[in-house]
């Protein structure tokens, strides 16, 4: 049976109650500084009912943040995990921190690192636990050559520890990449670099989807009507990887430029989001920039000064 794939636009989702009638409710608001500002992320939960998320600015440095909610009888409890510095540990992570079975974070950072980008091309990063002390490891700084630059979408994890995610710019064709990062050894590869033709152009903010062994994600631009594309991975015992676009938006009546991450339903269908179209106007659930060409880019935050009293140092926010 062939799968049917749905779009609509969505702007947000907020946390709820599953009751007769459903209420929003605030486990905790960010006072930024310190405790982070701007929650651009996606959530995380473990078995113990934790949340993970990050923040693209604040922290000790104004780079952003990793963070934990815990749950206890008297609410919930923030703690800041990480503080990125905007070196080379890279800066300003969106899209949250994804869990493997060990309860190990894995994310990526738009800014930072290295590489030949103005303030860094962006990084990928192992948090480790231990005995309540988080460490954070980069795995990949990217360099804005074929590997990509700026990655802002959250990375996925398949059993055996390997990760996949996407870069919205850079890569062969300076369209942006996918790529695989290998468990232990991280290993970077690029399995697909997107050349703004019919495969499309700049990676989606949203999740690799992994199914069945077959990677399954959005691109914001290309295809052959210019308005993105949706795509399917599936990979070949020569190591490599086949990309196959499985659906190209047109702009009407099926809007275009999708930037969210695909989920399937028990039948096998297809749901995401779009940026904008001619019905449905204004879609977009933040500010990220488009390019003249429609891909995404992750704008690069202004920061104010901040002054540390311990150190007498001042941090550029």
């Amino acid at each position: 049976m062939k799968a049917a794939i749905w779009w609509g636009c969505l702007a947000f989702i907020a946390a709820v109650t599953m009751a007769s009638a459903a209420t929003t409710n605030v486990i905790y608001s960010l006072a930024g500084e310190d405790d982070g500002e701007y929650a651009d992320t996606d959530l995380a939960i473990d078995t113990a009912g934790n949340l993970y998320g990050t923040t693209v600015l604040g922290g000790a440095f104004g780079s952003g943040t990793v963070f934990k909610l815990a749950p206890t009888p008297n609410g919930w409890v923030h703690t800041v995990l990480y503080s990125f510095t905007g070196g080379g540990d890279g800066g300003e992570p969106y899209k949250g921190v994804t869990l493997d079975a060990q309860g190990n974070l894995y994310g990526t950072a738009v800014t930072g690192g290295s590489g030949s980008c103005e303030g860094g091309c962006g990084v990928a990063y192992k948090l480790t636990n231990s005995g309540g002390t988080w460490t954070q490891t980069v795995i990949h700084a990217f360099t804005g050559g074929n590997d990509g630059s700026g990655p802002g979408a959250r990375l996925t994890v398949d059993q055996q520890g390997n990760l996949y995610g996407m870069a919205p710019t850079g890569g062969a064709y300076a369209a942006g990449t996918i790529f695989r990062i290998a468990a232990g050894t991280w290993k970077f590869k690029v399995i697909h670099a997107f050349t703004g033709g019919a495969d499309g152009s700049g990676g989606s903010a949203g999740q690799i989807l992994l199914r069945g062994g077959h990677l399954y994600g959005a691109a914001t631009a290309g295809g052959i009507y210019g308005k993105g594309v949706a795509f399917e991975l599936t990979p070949a015992q020569t190591g490599e990887w086949t990309f196959k676009t499985i659906y190209s938006f047109k702009g009407e009546p099926d809007a275009g430029f999708p930037y969210g991450g695909l989920l399937f339903d028990r039948s096998g269908n297809l749901y995401g989001t779009q940026q904008s179209g001619r019905r449905l106007q204004t879609c977009a659930a933040d500010d990220r920039r488009m390019e003249r060409n429609g891909a995404l880019q992750f704008p690069r935050r202004k920061r104010r000064t901040k002054f540390d009293r311990k150190s007498g140092l001042r941090f550029s926010r």
